[in-house]
């Protein structure tokens, strides 16, 4: 028995001391976060060549080396005499007094895993903003899209980081290989061009909002909430006061409001479609999104840059940001408690597309 408590005291002095330095770095973060923005950076990954290599370690054991040599030579020929023709138009160009770039299109390959605030929208603007500095005409952006949707202000704005795509004159698909439902599928309706997987979930053109309210629990335990405000719709619905049927309608003509909105601009970017059958919150499959019209094409993302691998150059772009050790130690618990909160109070306050 004596041994058991001496081990219980011992546990329970190892608990404490991972407790305290678990604050203490959650406070030495948030301090060093006034100070110091994490910088980032743009990765780029050339994938046409990531393919070719693929097919060429493949080939190896499909072709024997006398074949191998004779296509390889045939290819080095092709591109040396491509690179000729190039080099001759730039020097004629630069005669000219204009300088002008004759290299092939480029496909710039963006990828997007939307969470319920959408903060990835942060990346995303990193990502474009790059794409757009450098960006000529015939190029294109290919987005592969993953999201259910969540806060309306996140996703309007990632929305809106892909209409300046558009804006620059760049063609824009969007993939979707799982799900684009609600928020996910505003951002979808943006493209020239949506892909759909068979079975991806599309659609859910609607608006939701939902919160538990405890206000029961606390009367009986003899508890008092207080709640002021100065305006009268400052707070509608409430977790811990009585809601009233005032509130609640308040409350449902903002939902209304949003979905409104919500129509008006899936009406903006894809006028085809038949808003009053696909408008009404259910989701679909890429096969039946397809028939519906809320996608153009069923094929994989995969298939995608294949396919654009043949012909073009295709860049995957991804702006990472550099974590401290602190960031990534403390980084879990933070997560954690911003996604509780978040679900608690946002999903109540704020409408969900």
């Amino acid at each position: 028995m004596e041994f058991l408590m001496d081990y219980g005291l011992f546990l329970a002095k190892i608990a404490t001391i991972v407790v305290a330095v678990v604050v203490l770095l959650v406070i030495v973060k948030s301090v060093g976060g006034k100070h110091h923005s994490a910088k980032g950076e743009l990765v780029v990954t050339n994938l046409t060549e990531k393919h070719k290599h693929t097919v060429e370690e493949l080939e190896h054991h499909l072709h024997d080396d006398a074949f191998l040599k004779a296509r390889h030579k045939a290819e080095k020929k092709a591109e040396k005499e491509k690179n000729k023709a190039r080099e001759k138009d730039v020097k004629k160009s630069a005669k000219a007094g204009e300088l002008v770039s004759t290299r092939a299109p480029y496909v710039f390959v963006l990828e997007f895993n939307g969470s319920i605030d959408a903060k990835e929208v942060g990346a995303l603007r990193e990502e474009i903003t790059g794409i757009l500095a450098v960006a000529q005409e015939g190029d294109e952006v290919m987005l592969r899209l993953e999201s259910g949707g969540g806060m309306v202000h996140g996703y309007g704005l990632a929305a809106s980081q892909l209409d300046r795509i558009k804006n620059a004159g760049l063609t824009l698909t969007i993939s979707v290989d799982k799900i684009a439902a609600s928020g996910g599928y505003m951002m979808a309706c943006i493209a020239d061009k949506i892909v759909s997987a068979p079975f991806a979930i599309v659609g859910s053109i609607g608006v939701v909002a939902q919160l538990p309210n405890f206000n029961k629990l606390l009367k009986k335990h003899d508890i008092e909430y207080e709640q002021l405000t100065a305006g009268e719709y400052k707070r509608t619905l409430t977790m811990f006061g009585e809601n009233t049927d005032k509130a609640r309608d308040k409350f449902k003509q903002e939902l209304e409001e949003t979905h409104v909105l919500f129509k008006d601009f899936i009406r903006t970017h894809r006028p085809e479609l038949e808003l009053d059958k696909v408008a009404t919150g259910e989701h679909w499959f890429g096969t039946q999104a397809l028939e519906l019209g809320l996608v153009d094409e069923i094929k994989t993302s995969d298939d995608l840059v294949v396919d654009a691998c043949k012909d073009k150059t295709v860049l995957a772009v991804q702006y990472v940001q550099k974590k401290k050790l602190t960031d990534k130690i403390s980084g879990v618990a933070g997560e954690a408690a911003d996604s509780v909160f978040m679900k608690l109070l946002n999903r109540g306050q704020r409408p969900i597309v």
